[in-house]
């Protein structure tokens, strides 16, 4: 399993290219099970979730063409004829949104037999809340040995749903539905984020209308077919935070293209609170600094526009070398502090308490070796790495490649002592 070296101590200077969102472009690949024309996703990225997924589009009758086009990377998923309506447990559990193909599959064929995910590091993450959607459009839903059974042989039909709590997975998931449904659905107390922007711009491409996404109520209005259609995935907003944090820890300038900054506001008055300096620009924005040290700021996690949970790590290794104690408190997901004790590996002061983590800023971190244990914790680690006083060794980054695209590359071509060791003999865990 590879590992990522990192000599801390370099200043970020330079530009960095953000990548498509990897959260849209999943859901946005499985809406191609929607037509039986082509769907071409432009500015995609790279990652090994579109790869897992792919693997199950594949199997179920999509033909998955990725290449360089004047767009940049892009991906044709084109699916004739759904082949199979079966996602196994072998492939789903490689990545829990893969579990979103079963609206789907669903709503086009009327059947569908699809494995629960599976249990989530950083969490419960149940998906009852997908089932009852489901249910509400007129499906049958039986659960068996793991596995979810779905029939709606006379079509979906549309319904008003009520979500109890806000999830953006299930959101989605109604919206794949209900493009296809017979009617008209509501969805209320829906997610807000942009990728759900990004998920109705495409299918009203497609030929639904959809309407209030980006709002806790969306109208959706049902159509008998979808047509193919070309988009450009949203640029992401977890990796452009990410890097603006980086820089923001280890100083220096950086420039962060192809995003849209007002997608990371909260982040981005968080990191001027601590003493950086933002600039917004047309096409992303820039992150300066340039000596003094940090100051401590106190961050709460939240739905979008709040404060992203998946920002949460990487804040928190910005804040182990701030002057004084800040506060971060983790409202979404009650398991989400695995870092910290990787953190604490490299020196920093962090005491946890159910749902807050208190972290006490330090004068110095000290390169140690490291185990990633989400995808956000493992960038968390890169990012505290960056500034450590010699070599930090960061393993299982496994994690960092599902939603991180040539990370090694972007830090490394503004500065940052970065480079990944290949296979070092230690097993993957499933």
């Amino acid at each position: 399993m590879d590992r990522i070296a990192i000599t801390g101590g370099a200043r970020l200077n330079g530009v960095i290219p953000i990548s498509g969102a990897k959260n849209s472009a999943i859901k946005l690949m499985a809406a191609s099970l929607l037509t039986d024309e082509p769907l071409r996703l432009t500015n995609m990225p790279r990652l090994a979730d579109t790869k897992f997924l792919g693997k199950l589009l594949q199997r179920l009758g999509t033909s998955v063409d990725e290449k360089d086009g004047p767009d940049g990377a892009e991906t044709v998923l084109h699916t004739p004829e759904v082949v199979s309506s079966f996602a196994p447990y072998d492939l789903v559990r490689q990545m829990r949104a893969s579990f979103n193909v079963l609206g789907p599959l669903l709503a086009r064929t009327g059947t569908a037999k699809v494995s629960l995910p599976g249990g989530c590091t950083i969490g419960a993450r149940p998906v009852d809340l997908h089932l009852k959607a489901l249910e509400a459009l007129g499906a049958v839903i039986d659960l068996h040995e793991g596995y979810v059974y779905a029939q709606a042989p006379r079509g979906l039909r549309g319904a008003e749903i009520a979500f109890p709590f806000v999830s953006v997975g299930a959101t989605e998931h109604a919206m794949l539905a209900a493009v296809l449904a017979k009617g008209d659905t509501v969805l209320t107390n829906s997610a807000c984020e942009p990728e759900i922007e990004d998920l109705a711009e495409c299918l009203n491409k497609m030929g639904t209308k959809v309407e209030g996404a980006g709002t806790p109520t969306i109208r959706i209005t049902g159509v008998a077919r979808l047509n193919g259609a070309t988009h450009s995935v949203i640029p992401d907003r977890i990796e452009t935070g990410t890097f603006a944090v980086a820089a923001a820890m280890a100083g220096g300038e950086v420039r962060l293209t192809n995003t849209r900054a007002h997608l990371i506001e909260s982040l981005l008055v968080k990191i001027e609170e601590a003493g950086a300096s933002v600039e917004r620009t047309n096409d992303g924005l820039i992150v300066r600094r340039n000596g003094g040290r940090l100051k401590a700021v106190d961050v709460t996690t939240d739905v979008y526009p709040g404060f992203a949970t998946d920002l949460q790590a990487q804040f928190m290794a910005l804040m182990t070398l701030a002057d004084g104690e800040s506060v971060i408190t983790e409202n979404v997901f009650e398991n989400r502090f695995m870092h910290a004790p990787e953190l604490a590996r490299l020196g920093a002061d962090i005491t946890i308490s159910g749902r807050e983590a208190r972290v006490k800023g330090v004068e110095q971190l000290t390169g140690a070796q490291v185990m990633a244990t989400d995808l956000r914790a493992s960038v968390g680690l890169v990012i505290a790495g960056l500034v450590a006083k010699g070599e930090t060794m960061v393993g299982r980054v496994y994690h960092l490649d599902r939603g991180f695209e040539r990370l090694e590359e972007k830090l490394g071509a503004c500065g940052a002592n970065i480079r990944r060791i290949k296979g070092d003999g230690e097993g993957e865990e499933e």
